[in-house]
C-alpha cells in the first residue's frame, strides 16, 4: 500500500513563507507518479486545486497563488514540494498532497491522497 506523507505545515504571519513536502512511502521503481498535485480546503468550503506538476515538468497554478507559490518534484526521492511565499490569511486551509500514478501490483493509474497538513496564516 502506498502512502503519501506530508510535512511542513504550521502557523505563519502574513507575508511569511512555508514549504510543504509530500513523500511517497514507496520508491519510484515501485510507485511511478505521473502528476503531483497540491489541493487545499478551507473550513466550510470545497477542496480546490492549488498547483500541479507533470512528469515532464509542466506546471499549473490556481490564479490566486500564481507568482507566490511554486510546485516542484524530486523524482529520485519520489517527493513533491510546495514553496509558499507572501502568504495571506486567505491561504489558511488544510493542504492535501495528491499523486496520480501507478502503484505496486496495479495495471491502472489512480489518485492517491495524503492525510493533509494545516496551514494557518495570521494577519
Amino acid at each position: 500500500q502506498v502512502q503519501l506523507v506530508e510535512t511542513g505545515g504550521g502557523l505563519v504571519q502574513a507575508g511569511g513563507s512555508l514549504r510543504l513536502s509530500c513523500a511517497a512511502s514507496k520508491s519510484r521503481r515501485i510507485f511511478s507518479v505521473n502528476t503531483w498535485g497540491w489541493y487545499r480546503q478551507a473550513p466550510g468550503k470545497q477542496r480546490d486545486l492549488v498547483a500541479t506538476i507533470t512528469s515532464g515538468g509542466s506546471t499549473n497554478y490556481a490564479d490566486s497563488v500564481k507568482g507566490r507559490f511554486t510546485i516542484s518534484r524530486d523524482n529520485a526521492k519520489n517527493t513533491a514540494y510546495l514553496q509558499m511565499n507572501s502568504l495571506k490569511p486567505d491561504d489558511t486551509a488544510v493542504y492535501y498532497c495528491n499523486a496520480y500514478g501507478l502503484g505496486p501490483f496495479s495495471t491502472m493509474a489512480r489518485d492517491y491522497w495524503g492525510q493533509g497538513t494545516q496551514v494557518t496564516v495570521s494577519s
